[in-house]
């Protein structure tokens, strides 16, 4: 079985004004490019169900800060969440 830490390389084309656009995203949140690439297509595959339970779980134990407050912007996805629920933030907490 491959390890958790295995990358396989990929050729990926783009346009010069893509790859002008994500250099600069990757810059400003202090990524690699590819650092950056692989982080969008995490979350695009997170948002569409489509990640596998294993990675979503150690992704999200690799990305929680150490001193377990998870990745930034974490506390306020759990507030809108529970907001679109039509429950308090607290209640939608305990019921993790």
């Amino acid at each position: 079985m491959a390890s958790a830490n295995e990358r396989k390389p990929f050729l990926l084309r783009l346009e010069p004004a893509t790859m002008a656009a994500l250099k600069a995203w990757a810059a400003d949140d202090l990524r690699s490019l590819n650092g950056q690439i692989e982080y969008l297509l995490r979350a695009a595959l997170r948002d569409a169900g489509r990640l596998p339970r294993e990675k979503r779980r150690d992704r999200a134990e690799a990305d929680a800060e150490p001193d377990g407050s998870g990745p930034p912007g974490a506390r306020s996805q759990q507030a809108s969440s529970s907001a679109r629920s039509g429950e308090p933030a607290e209640s939608a907490e305990v019921r993790r």
